[in-house]
């Protein structure tokens, strides 16, 4: 498997489940239906640590934007694969968050809310407010990607090792996630991923949901770039302290 191709599948499973734990909570008539925030948080948690075991071995499991840019930033990642990996991770979005649309067709058609829908899809702040919204994807993501790199301590060898290769490199991965999703994401859903949160965005615009909410383009940007700035201040945190 080529790493662009692990980028894609990767971060499909990682939308598949993690947009799927979303709606199994907020879609009506499922099993899970207002099963609450541990729920959620626990099933990203767990869709980020399958996610990394299948593209680990590949392609260092990235599998975020801001981790590819944050790790060429540290020197440990060529610039050049930088948009290759981006455009996998957002083809791979795209593509798992359509999945959960099909999966859950029913459920959206017995769903009245519009905000409920587009949920499944993307983040909203709980209070916009766009200094604390954009501070809080940056330090959500800061806290990730800072301490990824702790993970194998300060001296990275190559991009796979910093993830961790297997199904143990990925609990870390998993638990971190699942700390940031409960202590810091209750303020605009973490995002801490561009692709996480704009590529299945791009597919609320595009698919026939019915009654479906605007995708709310004016706080886009906030998911994208909180967490690119949030890598960087980590990345030159690392390099500084290297």
């Amino acid at each position: 498997m080529t790493p662009f191709i692990a980028e894609i599948i990767g971060t499909a499973i990682l939308i598949l489940l993690g947009g799927g734990v979303v709606a199994n909570v907020v879609l009506n008539k499922t099993i899970g239906n207002n099963s609450g925030w541990i729920v959620i948080t626990t099933g990203w948690a767990l869709a980020v640590y399958v996610a990394v075991v299948i593209a680990g071995p590949y392609s260092g499991a990235h599998i975020n934007p801001a981790v590819t840019v944050a790790v060429a930033i540290a020197g440990k990642f060529p610039w050049a694969d930088v948009p290759m990996y981006v455009l996998a991770q957002m083809i791979g979005a795209m593509i798992g968050s359509s999945a959960v649309w099909v999966t859950y067709k029913s459920h959206f058609e017995e769903t009245e809310d519009a905000d409920s829908k587009k949920a499944v899809f993307c983040t909203a702040p709980a209070i916009r407010n766009t200094f604390s919204n954009f501070f809080s994807e940056m330090i959500g993501t800061f806290v990730l990607i800072f301490t990824i790199f702790y993970f194998t301590n300060a001296s990275i060898t190559d991009t796979e090792t910093m993830i961790g290769l297997g199904s143990l490199g990925a609990l870390p991965v998993a638990f971190l996630v699942w700390s940031i999703g409960l202590s810091l994401g209750g303020t605009t859903g973490y995002a801490i991923n561009p692709a996480r949160d704009l590529g299945p965005r791009i597919m609320h615009a595009i698919l026939p949901i019915k009654n479906k909410a605007k995708s709310d383009w004016s706080y886009a940007w906030i998911p994208v770039l909180g967490p690119l700035v949030g890598g960087a201040i980590a990345a030159l945190s690392m390099l500084a302290l290297s």
